[in-house]
């Protein structure tokens, strides 16, 4: 159980990094075409900035599998939670950005609300279970809204910074859906059959989908707005999985369930006020990031 948890918080403090250096390196290249996959995809990784955040994300994600494998989903996308405190850090003192107080607050409160939701879940009490008609319910409802998002995306109407934090919510709610698949995977009976498990397919369709999803939203939306809204997207997306689909307690009694729900609130409203109250200078996408501390303003 500990081994899972620091291994979650390395990855949170991976994946973050890793979305930072994506940023730097999507904004530099043509913008990503649905028709045109495989261009898209070349012209991100002749990136360097976008080639290494993805080396970085690859880290990241095996020290996500290896702590999913160890510890509960709920408690796993907590530790990850934390993460947003990270971004916000690494945001402002190696990459230029300067966010603002309400972003700083509303960064904080998510990942508070997010951690208090998966630690009071108990879920580490109970040995793991899993229920496979709700995993196909929770698989193809989250699945849906993903979708819906990038076709309200896609709409005339929307503006481009609008259709950034939309793209980021999408694509958070398909890597969602890539964890749950992910974890349901570590109960296979041994590597063979999970990886000849549909489920794995799944895994693979919805990161793919995400994959082109976030770089676009990281080229439209504001970077830091964008990738917390990924980030609050897929770990709600993966905490209600575990809720649904492993079992993991929604609360031992009335105070916790309230607590839980409090923390809930907390959530959304970080969310919106990191996009509402932006203040945040964008940086020059071609300079490489300082590694060293901002002067104290």
């Amino acid at each position: 159980m500990i081994l899972g948890l620091l291994l979650a918080l390395a990855s949170a403090l991976a994946t973050n990094l890793a979305f930072l250096f994506k940023y730097r390196g999507a904004v530099l290249v043509d913008p990503i075409e649905a028709r045109h996959p495989l261009r898209s995809a070349a012209a991100l990784f002749r990136s360097r900035w976008f080639a290494v955040g993805w080396l970085v994300a690859i880290l990241a994600w095996i020290l996500h599998v290896g702590a999913l494998g160890l510890a509960p989903l709920s408690v796993v996308q907590a530790v990850l939670s934390g993460g947003l405190v990270f971004l916000a850090v690494l945001a402002e003192r190696f990459f230029d950005f300067r966010l603002g107080r309400w972003q700083w607050f509303g960064v904080v409160i998510t990942a508070a609300g997010l951690a208090v939701i998966g630690l009071t879940g108990g879920g580490a009490a109970r040995p793991q279970r899993s229920s496979l008609a709700a995993l196909i319910a929770v698989e193809g409802a989250i699945f849906a809204i993903g979708a819906a998002l990038l076709a309200i995306s896609a709409h005339r109407s929307v503006l481009h910074r609008a259709e950034g934090l939309l793209l980021g919510l999408a694509a958070g709610a398909l890597f969602g859906v890539s964890d749950v698949a992910i974890k349901y995977l570590t109960h296979a009976e041994g590597p063979l059959h999970g990886l000849l498990s549909p489920w794995a397919g799944t895994a693979l369709v919805a990161g793919a989908i995400a994959f082109y999803a976030s770089a676009r939203s990281l080229q439209l939306g504001p970077g830091v707005e964008v990738i917390a809204l990924t980030s609050v997207a897929a770990n709600l997306a993966a905490i209600i999985g575990g809720i649904l689909v492993f079992h993991e307690p929604i609360g031992s009694g009335p105070l916790q369930i309230g607590g839980r729900f409090a923390a809930f609130c907390l959530v959304i409203v970080g969310a919106a006020l990191m996009p509402a109250h932006a203040e945040q200078l964008e940086p020059d996408p071609s300079t490489p990031p300082t590694i060293t501390p901002a002067q104290p303003r």
